[in-house]
């Protein structure tokens, strides 16, 4: 296998190195799934490899293939995920009292910003010879992979809580796997996810464990370099939601790398959102004694107790100089149709939670009037039409009559008609 450009996975906990051409998950220094892998790079190797003009022109994540960990034989498996549009937000900035843009994620393939990883996952498993692929997810991530699995004739077999939202059970339906709902939380389905990937040899994509999802999550900061370079503006703060803690930390990566690389001129600050019912990475980061291992809440994409990338996450936010906070389920609700009445972007609560987040942030005076913002919006609102209904209230139901629509807007129509 040909990775010159990848050096060695390193045990974020012990320091351990361990070959990155095997299949392997964590560190075995470490009980059950705590010793979380990192994998090194040659950037000189990488420097080298990368040719593609910083034009701001983005077809796929595969642009930066030689950033990925992926042997050079390997054939990407790929629904040209990626490349997602950076949006102005002039009615969102207004509301929020600062500059806000909008990182769309929510329009790659199946709708969400795990395409990246799975992506990577599925060229992996397909280039090792692997034929089955799983992962425990509370729902994205298993859509997600399926999707690619079927790109990449792999059989897929996932296991999410029984709780996930219909709308992300129906679609790896669709995709030909086989989901099996785990009468448990999400964390009893990633327990069950990593056990039988033990006992049976199958390649597990879960992005907690598995060192090289996090790398493709970091093409998202590879682009939002590219295209703040491009904007001439790099921003202040960069904002996500956090649940395992591997997408913040993925992204931090790859916008320290082209401010390491000379790319760009410096690197933005991260802020870390989570919802008040599932704070274990907030907890950890800002010192808590009793951390905790609760996960009650509506935005089920970061309904996480026991995040895996604890090390990984909390190192993104302090090595950025920036913080994480709280964020309620209401003020997460209000930030879904904020972000779709001011700007037409319809997003799951969790891509949501970013939104509330920047608000909280600045009751808080952590970002400044004067700062440039840019939220994270990471899954498309169909994903979860239920928490749309409960963020508006529904639909206004009335009679077939002219008279219903008179009691609603008459005289604000007809007083708009006489000016």
């Amino acid at each position: 296998m040909a990775m010159e450009h990848v050096t060695t996975l390193e045990c974020t906990l012990c320091g351990a190195e361990y070959d990155p051409g095997q299949i392997i998950y964590t560190c075995d220094n470490h009980e059950g799934t705590r010793g979380v892998l990192e994998v090194k790079y040659d950037y000189e190797v990488v420097h080298e490899n990368f040719d593609a003009d910083l034009d701001g022109t983005i077809p796929s994540q595969w642009k930066y293939e030689a950033f990925l960990p992926v042997d050079d034989e390997a054939d990407p498996v790929t629904l040209n995920e990626g490349g997602s549009d950076l949006f102005e937000a002039p009615t969102l900035s207004e509301e929020l009292g600062v500059e806000t843009l909008v990182k769309d994620d929510g329009r790659n393939p199946t709708g969400c910003f795990k395409d990246r990883a799975s992506s990577v996952a599925v060229t992996k498993a397909r280039h090792a010879g692997r034929d089955i692929i799983t992962c425990a997810s509370t729902g994205n991530a298993a859509a997600s992979l399926c999707g690619y699995a079927a790109r990449g004739g792999l059989d897929c077999r996932i296991f999410v809580p029984g709780s996930a939202p219909e709308g992300k059970l129906a679609q790896p339906l669709v995709y030909g796997a086989d989901v099996l709902a785990v009468e448990g939380t999400y964390d009893e389905a990633y327990d069950l996810s990593v056990e039988v990937t033990e006992q049976y040899g199958w390649y597990n994509r879960n992005a907690a464990i598995n060192p090289f999802q996090v790398e493709g999550k970091r093409t998202a900061g590879l682009e939002l370099a590219e295209q703040s370079l491009v904007r001439g503006d790099i921003p202040d703060w960069v904002v996500f939601s956090m649940g395992d803690g591997c997408t913040i930390a993925g992204a931090w990566k790859g916008l320290r790398e082209f401010h390491e690389l000379g790319f760009v001129d410096e690197a933005p600050r991260m802020l870390g959102v989570q919802a008040e019912g599932a704070t274990a990475i907030h907890d950890t980061f800002h010192g808590s004694d009793d951390v905790s291992d609760v996960a009650e809440t509506m935005a089920d994409s970061i309904a996480v107790g026991v995040p895996r990338n604890v090390v990984k996450a909390c190192r993104a936010l302090e090595e950025s100089g920036g913080t994480s906070v709280l964020v309620s389920d209401e003020d997460i609700m209000a930030a879904e149709v904020l972000l779709g009445s001011t700007e037409g972007i319809y997003a799951e609560p969790a891509a949501a939670a970013p939104v509330a987040g920047v608000q909280e942030a600045r009751d808080r005076g952590i970002i400044d009037s004067g700062d440039t913002v840019v939220v994270a919006s990471t899954g498309f609102g169909l994903k979860d039409t239920e928490g749309a209904k409960q963020a508006t209230g529904g639909v206004e139901r009335i009679d077939p009559d002219i008279a219903e629509v008179e009691r609603l807007y008459g005289t604000a129509e007809r007083a708009a008609a006489d000016d």
